[in-house]
């Protein structure tokens, strides 16, 4: 038997969800910046030559291309579960954590 609307209360935990990911936007957007300044410094201009300065390069574009991807996986994770949590539940439900 479902409860009566009355009876319903907002979801907790929803409310939780949209506070973590409001934080994990913040931070996503730091950590997808923070390999840019190494990578605009070594791509902008010719700091280093060669064989294996092309190497650094490849892989610095590649653990920046990585880690944005990473970081966003985690931002979906968080919006997945706060669209899968229902915004009311029952007040006997919303009391338990």
């Amino acid at each position: 038997m479902a409860p009566e609307p009355v009876d319903m209360a907002p979801n907790p935990r929803r409310e939780e969800l949209a506070r973590a990911l409001a934080k994990v936007r913040m931070h996503a957007a730091q950590l997808e910046a923070a390999l840019d300044p190494a990578h605009a410094a070594f791509t902008g201009r010719a700091v280093w030559t060669g064989p294996a300065a092309r190497e650094f390069g490849e892989e610095l574009t590649g653990r920046r291309a990585r880690l944005r991807v990473l970081t966003q996986r985690i931002v979906e994770e968080l919006e997945n579960e706060l669209r899968a949590a229902p915004e009311r539940v029952a007040r006997s439900s919303s009391a338990v954590r």
